[in-house]
């Protein structure tokens, strides 16, 4: 524990108070690392926002052009056709009813993202206080209440993720991982970004971006200049 906070703070002490552009933030952060595992490169947006407001509360997705550095699994509750289109679109668990079941009886849960077409909702819906605190509940605002299972389950296996800002107003999310080129990196940083400046809340009034930090799982953190982003 002692090494590693003297790692930590080694590494602080090369990080200087002020915002970083991406490419140099990116070197930096290539610089300070010391530790053997590949670590997920983090962004922390903070919003100017209230989240206990409906109208500004801010969330969606976005398809990051070089994925996370890791492939999700997938479940998809669907009936007929649907299903074969689940299989053909490689989701990795496809099912209907006894999926709810499972779930409800053995407390299952070997997947990471929930898809249901819209007729499932009703039998879904049963699972709200389950899946619910987890995170896995499926929903229209994240796209995974849909029809469109094809396009669906492949934007997930490509990188599409979710991010939703928090009660304290911060946007939290993996965006990649170190062993990325730095360009990678930097498209992904781009590409998100760019999808939570467009979901700005239009009742909103003052500051929207208050900062945008990045980090990896193990260093401190680097303010970014999200200046380029806003223009």
């Amino acid at each position: 524990m002692a090494n590693k906070s003297k790692n930590y703070n080694t590494a602080k002490e090369k990080i200087e108070d002020r915002e970083y552009p991406v490419d140099e933030a990116l070197a930096l952060l290539k610089e300070i690392k010391t530790t053997k595992f590949d670590e997920s490169v983090d962004l922390a947006i903070r919003l100017g926002v209230d989240p206990k407001y409906p109208d500004q509360m801010v969330r969606g997705t976005v398809v990051l052009p070089h994925g996370t550095g890791k492939v999700k699994r997938v479940l998809v509750i669907a009936a007929g056709e649907k299903q074969k289109e689940a299989e053909d679109a490689g989701a990795d668990v496809v099912g209907g009813e006894e999926i709810v079941q499972k779930i409800q009886k053995e407390n299952w849960f070997d997947f990471e993202v929930l898809i249901a077409t819209p007729d499932m909702m009703k039998l879904v819906g049963r699972l709200g206080k389950i899946l619910g605190p987890k995170g896995l509940m499926p929903s229209p605002k994240a796209g995974t209440v849909t029809f469109n299972i094809s396009e669906t389950v492949a934007e997930i296996k490509k990188g599409r993720i979710e991010y939703r800002v928090d009660k304290t107003g911060i946007i939290n999310s993996a965006i990649g991982k170190m062993s990325f080129e730095k360009e990678q990196i930097a498209d992904n940083i781009r590409d998100f970004v760019m999808a939570v400046l467009k979901a700005k809340p239009a009742s909103l009034k003052g500051k929207y971006v208050h900062s945008v930090y990045l980090s990896s799982t193990m260093s401190p953190s680097v303010r970014l200049n999200i200046q380029a982003f806003e223009k």
